[in-house]
């Protein structure tokens, strides 16, 4: 018999079947991203403004998966082995990913707006600007938790950390519906608007370039389950819910750097070309420089 008490309402088998998916979302995702940051890093083509809002959310999201896999250790270990401490790093290191992730998917819809509708030049001292000003806001939202609004602790299998969403109080409820506003309201609204108008330009060109409704839908499909428990959480009490599904939503949020790879580089027509040259060492047509007709 093991010598630690799993945690309630989840088995052995639980505990494997999650770690399992924590671990290999977060390997598959983690080598995506690191192929995404290294095509920018060694293909002097790719060192683009536009391109640099891809590798900022790529090491996002490549965070993220190191969140992930911290989580997946535990799992495999059957508990969590950094302490209370380490808990609120966890969930603070998390929630600056997460953050992060969601504000630069929509500096890359509005990027793109402005690269088929308006063909105004995106300027490096734009980009840069705006990726400090995205990461600076992402660690102090996520900082405000460890300062009390709000408070971090143990996800249902104790095996990872997140905001949590079972205190219900005042704190709680401002701090949730602050960030569902800023970060997933705000960011919707601007990728909606922002891939509407690409829609409409290249249905007047005859012809479509890639999947407009495609990221939205993907970042509502990966984190509206989740935001939709947590904002429940802040006016009934969420402990009514299976533990088990307080745990299947976060695992699913996590997976979202795996699509976000596949979408934003290897399917991203000014990026893929890249990826592809820094893999086989051969060039395509260069996406990077080739002009959007």
């Amino acid at each position: 018999m093991a010598a630690y008490a799993l945690p309630e309402g989840f088995s052995e088998i639980d505990m494997f079947a999650f770690g399992t998916a924590l671990l290999v979302g977060g390997v598959l995702g983690f080598l995506l991203n690191a192929i995404t940051i290294m095509a920018f890093l060694r293909v002097k083509e790719m060192r683009t403004p536009s391109n640099f809002f891809v590798v900022n959310l790529a090491l996002a999201d490549l965070s993220l998966n190191v969140n992930g896999l911290t989580a997946a250790y535990a799992s495999y270990v059957r508990q969590w082995p950094f302490g209370q401490t380490g808990c609120s790093y966890h969930g603070f290191h998390g929630m600056i990913s997460v953050l992060a992730s969601i504000s630069f998917m929509a500096a890359i819809a509005w990027d793109r707006y402005h690269q088929y509708c308006t063909r105004q030049k995106l300027f490096w001292s734009t980009t840069v600007t705006m990726s400090c000003i995205v990461w600076v806001l992402s660690i102090f939202w996520a900082a405000l938790p460890l300062t009390g609004w709000g408070v971090y602790d143990f996800e249902p299998m104790r095996v990872g950390c997140t905001l949590d969403y079972t205190m219900g109080d005042r704190d709680y409820v401002t701090y949730m519906l602050s960030l569902v506003v800023f970060y997933l309201l705000f960011p919707a609204i601007t990728m909606m608007s922002s891939y509407d108008a690409i829609n409409k330009y290249f249905k007047k060109i005859h012809h479509q370039k890639f999947n407009t409704k495609l990221p939205l839908r993907v970042m509502l499909a990966c984190w509206g389950p989740y935001v939709v428990m947590c904002v429940y959480a802040c006016f009934e009490n969420v402990k009514i819910v299976s533990p088990k599904l307080r745990m299947v939503l976060p695992v699913l949020a996590k997976m979202n750097p795996i699509f976000n790879a596949l979408l934003y580089s290897f399917g991203n027509e000014f990026y893929r070309g890249g990826v592809w040259h820094f893999l086989t060492g051969q060039k395509l047509v260069d996406p990077v420089t080739k002009k959007i007709r």
